[in-house]
């Protein structure tokens, strides 16, 4: 083969290549499972919270603390899953970014149900951490696991009453992300 004919086919197979390489084509990445559900259960999340919080005039709180209740398996209010503490953080975070004064205190076992009546009601021990942080509400919940979805109930609860000032239900399917922040460690 002549130099001539090398150069030519070099010539020929960079600009082949540079043909390939050029594809205007988008390339769109698909998130993995475990992306979209997560970021499915941060939008749920987080879209709870705004509907609970939808036309609140934060700034009648005069900057009054707010504090955020571990949330709690329905069935047994003295436990909490790896789901009720993650739901916790995640509504103290999206509180926070709305602009209520969020004080961050770990409460466990801060709700329970009086007997026989169902009704929600705070504990002496929260009421006594909400009185000493000068708190005007507590955001307490529960949740449900059943067999495809869990379901999660919210209120915010004045400390000076217990009255409930807004509450909201929504419900996250048990993908299993879900499920396994369901299983109480032992």
């Amino acid at each position: 083969m002549s130099m001539k004919t090398s150069a030519l086919w070099a010539a020929l197979a960079a600009a082949l290549l540079a043909g390939c390489a050029n594809n205007n084509a988008p390339v769109r990445a698909e998130p993995t499972y475990q992306e979209a559900a997560s970021s499915q259960f941060l939008q749920a999340n987080a879209a709870a919270v705004d509907k609970l919080t939808a036309g609140f005039d934060v700034q009648s709180l005069a900057g009054a603390p707010v504090l955020v209740a571990t949330v709690v398996n329905v069935n047994d209010l003295s436990r909490a899953a790896p789901l009720g503490r993650t739901l916790s953080e995640q509504y103290a975070s999206a509180l926070s970014g709305k602009g209520f004064n969020v004080r961050e205190i770990k409460l466990r076992g801060d709700v329970f149900v009086k007997e026989g009546t169902g009704e929600l009601l705070l504990s002496r021990e929260i009421k006594d951490i909400a009185r000493n942080q000068n708190a005007a509400l507590v955001l307490v919940g529960t949740y449900s696991a059943a067999a495809n979805l869990t379901y999660v109930s919210l209120k915010l609860v004045r400390t000076e009453d217990s009255r409930i000032v807004r509450g909201h239900d929504y419900a996250l399917p048990n993908d299993r992300d879900v499920q396994r922040m369901l299983a109480v460690p032992r």
